[in-house]
């Protein structure tokens, strides 16, 4: 009974140090070496700061840049008064991730894609609304937006920069992402990498 006793804790440490903190450190180790900038999570730098991650989105709404998808992660209250009910925010909450979750038939959804498309429509009246610019993503945090979103918008970003709409749609192109190895996915815009470019653009 001790005997098994012994080997039952001796396994136990043993699995625990191969488990709990040589494995981590080698896999912590091999990613640093080989993918530093994604084990450091895809950081987004403008000089020596960190501005954001190319893989989680942020809210821009001054006209001089371009918008992202709407998002569904939004920060809740949790209070015995009011419980469940949204603060003040404009999404993008990581510790929020997700979707609405509403159906195609919600009342509620089709306020809000209406009100969207109305919003959009201030600066391109005769243009239809590309769907991603009016409905968030499952994720609520995507960076990236479909090339037509981006081009819905050059009018309004070459306008408030004093830029050419070509000049504009130069940094788009640049910035626009084609299909993963030729077909997996589709071709998309980093937000805050373009919009960082236009800045960098602006100052010249």
């Amino acid at each position: 009974m001790a005997s098994a006793l012994r080997m039952a804790i001796l396994m136990l440490v043993v699995m625990t140090i191969l488990t709990g903190l040589a494995y981590p450190l080698a896999i912590t180790g091999i990613a640093q070496a080989l993918f530093p900038a994604r084990a450091n999570g895809s950081l987004i730098r403008n000089g020596d700061t960190v501005v954001g991650s190319k893989l989680i989105g942020q809210y821009f709404s001054r006209p001089e840049y371009f918008h992202p998808r709407p998002s569904a992660a939004v920060a809740r209250i949790q209070s015995q008064a009011n419980p469940g009910i949204a603060a003040p925010s404009t999404g993008y909450d990581p510790l929020f991730s997700g979707g609405s979750n509403l159906a195609p038939s919600s009342e509620t959804l089709t306020r809000r894609v209406t009100d969207a498309v109305a919003a959009n429509q201030v600066d391109n009246p005769d243009k239809p609304v590309p769907s991603d610019l009016v409905t968030a993503s499952a994720s609520g945090l995507d960076p990236e937006i479909s090339p037509a979103a981006a081009e819905f918008q050059v009018s309004r970003v070459a306008k408030a920069r004093g830029m050419t709409e070509d000049q504009v749609r130069d940094i788009v192109t640049q910035y626009t992402k084609s299909r993963t190895v030729g077909f997996l996915g589709e071709p998309r815009v980093n937000v805050l990498r373009v919009n960082l470019a236009l800045d960098r653009a602006s100052q010249k």
